[in-house]
């Protein structure tokens, strides 16, 4: 029996511990802190260590990151002297692998989180402001939190009610050790992803530190980055928290032997409880699912498959209030060291199918996704978190990761503010690559990261008979197939945004450009998968007798199913500048003969970039000019035929423009651009720095509506019936007397307006109201309006 005065002691410590936490601030005072911790946890049991955990790990927490010590404050951001930022600053290896040490999964404090959750001895609330976005604003209505934890496995068997009346929120999220520091350990990066996008908004210059060259793509993975500038030399051994994430992928989510982990008796997650110490599986879904949630989808305004908010009948007015929000910035290292982790499940079955020829007879392993499953007609099953299980029995974490990833790469496309540096976009460019080619990820690609966090050696991946890397094969074909809108419907979305910010960075575009059309051209056979997949999707079944296209018919009902889902809601208002249009998720567009096709957006993108890059005329104009001769050549290779064919519209008005007017959308409603001429109103450029955001939407919508009301969107014609003329029949009686009747003033004003429509259609000359969202207007309007208020109200002053 364990005495009162043992009980009392481990209380105190723990107190006195927990203060010594918060006051460390210095690399001798954080190394003086991590002794104490392992003495504490070393010298207690669970029983005892669970004071450690319920006092003293919140301050760990809080001081790791950065956070501030006040729950009022939840949204604030990290502050510099967290240990984090203290390593990062200092470049001090001894100390990075010291604090590595005390929470890698192996170390002294997870093996007390292990016992402490066995037992569950300490929950946590977890405050509601730190959830991702869209979780948070299904908790504040009572409808959608009743159905959350089925929608969303992290929250299952999590949301209690909250017996605190008038605490905002009349549920609450209850976590373990394991899962508080995990929730807390992905909102990290968020937070500071906030912090650093709200400083660089008001820097908006772009400096060459931030540009990014495409040879340091394929070098090994960086340190994390922070508000901290690091010297040249610096070694990815003080990148403590890449090299956390690291060591919990490693260790809890299994890539290769998932049959192995799996218990003889567990057939779904339904078997097991928050409860119990859980097996392999269990952990590793719970942490894929937490970094998801928090980093992929986060403030995604569409964040759940659109069957699925059929099914439980979810409603998502979140679009109204995220709107074009973009994802969270920043998150390009830990995103890209997470996908190609994730990826390398799909490495190890694509080996295994090379050796089985059963493996492609079925492409379930890969393509399957939880909207396909729940909705099958053999489903018996109305949770989500089983019907994802059956993907992990499936071997690969990618049905884990497919719609997430494409929608938050395709948001950071689409939503990046004109007027702001690219880092950002050319971070995520890099992950959408590494996603594209799973061929090139292997297993020693983590060597480096092995040795540093010294676990090379025990975890046994090191094998020289590993195959090496060889480009794409016919062993990949079904999860190109499964994820095929990455190499189809994202790339014409991305080369709408290279036409976006071709003026911004021409260099940097173009080689973005290049690497996209050098990854779809690696392969002979990558190429003709792509598109015979496009001529299969435009086809009907009946009607091809090559038997290679009857065996990729089964795939066209979901990537028709993922061309909707996954694009649900991503399509940019006319203001945006885009190729993207109402319904467009409703086509593949990449092979397409219009306007609208890759070819003729890639030929078009091809000029403009010759001629801003002449235009800057850099002491490396020969070597771009030879990029865009190489990208001339890839995209020759790709769609056949020379890669410059004569375009079916003019470009002689874009050369007389300036650089803000280079890029309009292609198509306004049902017209083509070769039919509509906006006489210098610049109607559908992008939203600039001196007018009013809101307005500028406001004013538009109501120039196209008058537009289509008075039929000036319709080109001038011969076949157009003229305006029916009014006929004023005049009375014998009164043909003395003079008058001008109301018929007859009507009739020539009639006659006037029908005259100014038709003058207006003739010479193309539209309704453009955007002049008066000039902030310079706004303003003096709203002066006029103060100015007149003050007069009257002085007015009625002096009379009284």
């Amino acid at each position: 029996m364990i005495s009162h005065s043992y009980t009392a002691d481990s209380l105190s410590q723990s107190q006195d511990l927990a203060t010594k936490i918060l006051s460390s601030s210095t690399p001798q005072q954080i190394l003086s802190v991590c002794a104490s911790i392992e003495s504490f946890v070393h010298s207690h049991s669970s029983d005892h260590s669970r004071h450690f955990f319920s006092i003293a790990f919140p301050n760990l927490i809080l001081k790791l990151f950065g956070f501030a010590n006040d729950s009022s404050t939840a949204t604030s951001p990290p502050q510099s002297n967290g240990w984090i930022d203290v390593i990062s600053s200092s470049n001090d290896s001894d100390l990075a692998a010291r604090v590595f040490q005390l929470l890698s999964p192996n170390g002294v404090v997870f093996n007390s989180i292990y016992a402490v959750d066995r037992k569950s001895l300490v929950k946590f609330v977890f405050p509601t402001e730190r959830l991702p976005e869209w979780a948070r604003y299904m908790l504040s209505t009572e409808r959608d939190v009743k159905i959350l934890s089925n929608l969303c496995p992290i929250f299952k068997g999590k949301l209690k009610e909250d017996s605190i009346k008038g605490s905002g929120s009349t549920y609450q999220i209850q976590l373990n050790v394991f899962e508080y520091y995990m929730f807390w350990f992905a909102y990290y990066p968020i937070c500071r992803g906030n912090n650093e996008n709200n400083v660089s908004n008001v820097l908006t210059k772009r400096t060459k530190k931030e540009k990014f060259r495409l040879e340091n793509w394929t070098n090994s993975i960086p340190g994390f980055t922070s508000n901290v500038k690091r010297g040249a030399s610096q070694k990815i051994e003080c990148s403590i928290y890449l090299r956390l994430l690291y060591a919990y992928l490693r260790e809890f989510v299994p890539v290769s032997d998932l049959d192995e982990h799996q218990q003889p008796y567990r057939s779904s997650l339904l078997n097991y409880t928050g409860g119990c110490d859980g097996s392999v599986i269990m952990r590793a879904e719970f942490l894929v699912n937490t970094l998801v949630n928090y980093w992929l989808i986060d403030n995604d305004f569409s964040p759940l498959s659109v069957n699925v908010c059929k099914w439980y009948g979810v409603s998502c007015p979140i679009r109204l209030l995220f709107g074009e929000t973009p994802p969270t910035s920043g998150l390009g290292e830990v995103i890209k060291l997470l996908v190609k982790y994730l990826n390398l499940s799909s490495v190890a079955v694509s080996n295994g199918c090379e050796s089985n020829v059963e493996c492609s007879e079925s492409p379930k392993w890969r393509s399957l996704d939880s909207s396909s499953v729940l909705f099958d007609s053999g489903a018996k099953t109305t949770d989500l978190v089983s019907v994802m299980s059956c993907a992990t029995a499936g071997h690969s974490w990618n049905a884990w990761i497919q719609r997430p990833l494409y929608r938050y790469i395709l948001r950071t496309f689409l939503f990046c503010p004109v007027a702001t540096s690219i880092k950002n976009a050319s971070e995520v460019f890099s992950v959408w690559v590494y996603y594209m080619e799973p061929w090139n990820i292997m297993l020693d690609d983590f060597a480096e990261l092995d040795e540093v966090i010294n676990g090379s050696s025990k975890n046994g991946r090191k094998d020289d008979s590993q195959p090496q890397a060889c480009g794409y094969s016919s062993a990949w074909q079904d999860y190109v197939l499964s994820n095929y809108l990455y190499y189809s419907s994202l790339v014409l979305h991305f080369i709408g945004f290279a036409h976006k910010f071709l003026h911004a960075d021409p260099e940097v575009i173009v080689q973005m450009v290049l690497k996209v059309m050098s990854v779809l051209t690696s392969s002979r056979e990558l190429i003709d998968l792509v598109k015979n997949m496009d001529t299969v999707f435009h086809s009907k079944q009946a009607g091809s007798s090559k038997s290679k296209l009857n065996s990729l018919y089964r795939f066209v009902p979901s990537i028709r199913e993922q061309l909707q889902d996954w694009e649900d809601g991503l399509c940019e208002s006319d203001t945006d500048g885009s190729f993207l249009h109402e319904n467009w998720n409703k086509d593949l567009q990449l092979f397409s003969d219009g306007e609208d096709g890759g070819q003729q957006l890639l030929q078009l993108f091809i000029l403009r970039a010759e001629a801003e890059l002449q235009a800057i005329s850099g002491g490396n104009l020969a070597q771009n000019l030879q990029y865009v001769d190489s990208l001339k050549s890839h995209v020759s290779c790709f769609f056949g035929g020379h890669a410059i064919k004569p375009i079916p519209f003019s470009l002689e008005v874009e050369r007389q423009q300036s650089r803000d007017e280079i890029f309009r959308p292609k198509r306004v409603g049902n017209h083509a651009l070769a039919d509509i001429k906006y006489k210098g109103d610049w109607m559908k450029r992008p939203i600039s720095d001196d007018e009013v955001a809101w307005l500028v939407k406001l004013l538009i919508w109501s120039s196209d509506w008058l537009n289509e009301s008075l039929g000036l969107n319709q080109p001038e014609s011969s076949s157009v019936i003229g305006p029916k003329w009014s006929y004023v029949e005049v009375s014998g009686e009164n043909e003395g007397k003079v008058y001008v009747p109301k018929e007859t003033i009507k009739a020539i004003l009639h006659a006037i307006r029908c005259w100014l429509l038709t003058v207006m259609r003739k010479h193309g000359i539209r309704v453009n109201l955007r002049m008066f969202a000039s902030k310079k207007i706004v303003t003096v309007l709203l002066m006029f309006a103060v100015f007149s208020i003050l007069k009257k109200a002085f007015g009625l002053f002096f009379r009284a």
